[in-house]
């Protein structure tokens, strides 16, 4: 018996076995769930050859994070195969390179309508075409989305900070618009891991010198089971009653001062 046993969940993300959504979709298939991931272009061959890694290969449709007609015509398939959806995790953020690096003023708004597209929208996207299969969730619907928090300014992270607050206050306009639906929406906002996205951040390694020695219950960077847990336990029926809110998965170092 598994926490999310019976759940039928779709992972967005998954684009190598160091992604953060891979390691959610692991957990949540050992915990019981049933698992169909998405990819799109050209990583969409990423995604179905790193899916025979999981304990059980699920399907891997396509979604580009940007076509409102991808996220429908997903939705019907959905609903023609499984009838409901118990949960999505959105783990998807894009920041052309002109969007980061340590100089916010450099970026021009081509650039950063994308970031912002890719990273923030695209939850508002999958929200709308998934919330009819959610509201269908015997337990309620579950979005859980991941984040890097933003209510600081990070080194080199510009504007890809800026869409994350931005996805931060969507997470609180959603959860107060689904949750009369019975969908709830919060986010995790993680520590560094070494994924591949992490890895084309200027300055991602001051995060890996400082975050260990200021984080009370230590971090490591290789190691993101502890994320995974946090959105699998959002995504059980053990958090009825908790919609809007982030909560932190990083060793504690948001807490903690110089």
């Amino acid at each position: 018996m598994g926490i999310l046993d019976g759940k039928k969940l779709l992972v967005t993300g998954v684009l190598t076995d160091a992604s953060l959504a891979f390691g959610i979709a692991k957990l949540a298939q050992e915990e019981g769930a049933e698992v169909v991931l998405t990819g799109a272009g050209r990583g969409i061959s990423l995604t179905r050859r790193i899916a025979r890694r999981l304990p059980a290969e699920p399907e891997v449709l396509e979604l580009d994070a940007t076509s409102s007609e991808h996220a429908q015509l997903v939705a019907a398939y959905i609903e023609s195969t499984w009838g409901r959806l118990d949960g999505v995790v959105h783990s998807i953020g894009y920041a052309p390179a002109a969007c980061l690096g340590g100089d916010i003023l450099e970026a021009d708004w081509p650039d950063v309508a994308t970031a912002l597209q890719i990273s923030t929208y695209s939850l508002k996207l999958l929200a709308g075409a998934f919330a009819p299969l959610l509201e269908r969730s015997p337990g309620g619907g579950s979005i859980v989305t991941l984040d890097f928090d933003a209510t600081v300014a990070w080194p080199g992270y510009d504007w890809m900070g800026v869409a994350k607050a931005a996805l931060e206050s969507l997470t609180r306009y959603l959860a107060r618009d689904l949750g009369p639906r019975g969908i709830r929406v919060n986010l995790v906002a993680a520590g560094p891991i070494r994924t591949l996205a992490a890895k084309s951040i200027p300055g991602f390694s001051k995060f890996e010198e400082t975050w260990d020695d200021r984080a009370p219950l230590g971090w490591d960077i290789h190691n993101s089971e502890a994320v995974s847990k946090a959105v699998v336990a959002l995504l059980s029926d053990w958090f009825p009653k908790t919609t809007g809110e982030m909560v932190h998965v990083d060793g504690g170092f948001h807490a903690t001062g110089a």
